[in-house]
C-alpha cells in the first residue's frame, strides 16, 4: 500500500496542475497578505479564496485524476493486492499531495507574514477540506462507470456545496422567519462542510456577526470547547463516511 500511496503522490506533484494550483494560491496570498498587512481582512479574503477554491478544483482534479488512472488501477487489481488496500493508496496520494499544494501556496505565506492561531485554522481548514473533497470525489469515481458524466457530477457536487447549499439555506429561513429555526440551523450546517469551516474560521476571527442570521447562536454554541469538538467530529465524518462508501462500493464493482 505505501508503495502504491508513493508512486501516486510522486506521480501528483510532478502534475503540471498541481504545480499551477499551488502557484497561484502563493501569488494570491503573498498579494492579500503584503496588501493589508496580514490582517483580518487579508484572512477572510484568504478564506473566501480557500472555500472556493478547494472544494471546486479538488473534486474536479481528483475525479478527473481517479478516471485517467483506471487503467493502472486495473493493473493494480491483477495482482495480489485487494481491491480496499489499492483505492485507499490512490486515495491518500490523492489527498496528501492537495494538502501539501495547500499548505505550500497558502500555509507558508500565513506562517511567515501573519503567525497566528487563525492562521493555523485557515491552513487546518484548507488540509481538512482537501481531504473530504478528494473522498468525495473518489465515491463519484466508483458511483459512476462513464468519465463524462463522472465529471459532470463531480462539477455538480463542488458547485451544491460551494453555492447552492447557502442559496436553499436562505430560501429555509426567509420561509420560516416566524419559528425558532435556530437549533435546525445548526444542524442542517452539518451536512454542508464548507459552512462548517466557514463558521469555524469566522469565530476565530470575532466576526460572527458576518455570518448574518443565528450568528449570535453559532458563536455561543461552536465557539465554546464542546462546539469546537463536534465541528471537528463532523468534519472527520465528512472524510470518512464518503471514503467508507466509496470503498464499500468499489469492491462489488464490476470494472
Amino acid at each position: 500500500m505505501l508503495t502504491i500511496t508513493r508512486y501516486v503522490l510522486i506521480d501528483l506533484l510532478r502534475n503540471r496542475s498541481v504545480a499551477v494550483y499551488t502557484l497561484v494560491l502563493a501569488l494570491l496570498s503573498v498579494s492579500l497578505l503584503s496588501l493589508e498587512g496580514g490582517s483580518g481582512k487579508a484572512l477572510l479574503s484568504l478564506l473566501n479564496i480557500t472555500l472556493l477554491f478547494v472544494p471546486v478544483i479538488t473534486t474536479l482534479f481528483a475525479t478527473i485524476y481517479f478516471f485517467n488512472s483506471l487503467e493502472f488501477i486495473e493493473l493494480l487489481l491483477s495482482q495480489p493486492v485487494k481491491r480496499t488496500r489499492v483505492l485507499l493508496a490512490v486515495y491518500t496520494g490523492m489527498a496528501f499531495s492537495l494538502s501539501v499544494a495547500f499548505v505550500a501556496g497558502v500555509g507558508l505565506p500565513l506562517l511567515l507574514l501573519a503567525p497566528a492561531l487563525p492562521s493555523l485554522i485557515l491552513i487546518f481548514t484548507g488540509v481538512v477540506l482537501s481531504c473530504i473533497f478528494s473522498a468525495i470525489a473518489l465515491l463519484v469515481f466508483v458511483l459512476t462507470k462513464d468519465k463524462t458524466r463522472g465529471i459532470g457530477a463531480a462539477i455538480v457536487v463542488a458547485l451544491f456545496f460551494t453555492l447552492l447549499f447557502d442559496g436553499l439555506l436562505m430560501m429555509l429561513i426567509y420561509a420560516f422567519s416566524d419559528y425558532p429555526v435556530d437549533k435546525a440551523l445548526i444542524a442542517l450546517m452539518t451536512f454542508n462542510p464548507v459552512d462548517l469551516a466557514r463558521v469555524l474560521m469566522l469565530l476565530q476571527l470575532d466576526a460572527a456577526v458576518l455570518m448574518g442570521y443565528s450568528g449570535a447562536l453559532f458563536k455561543k454554541f461552536l465557539g465554546t470547547p464542546a462546539g469546537s469538538i463536534y465541528a471537528a467530529a463532523s468534519l472527520v465524518c465528512w472524510v470518512l463516511i464518503p471514503l467508507l462508501l466509496g470503498v464499500k462500493v468499489f469492491r462489488k464493482k464490476d470494472l
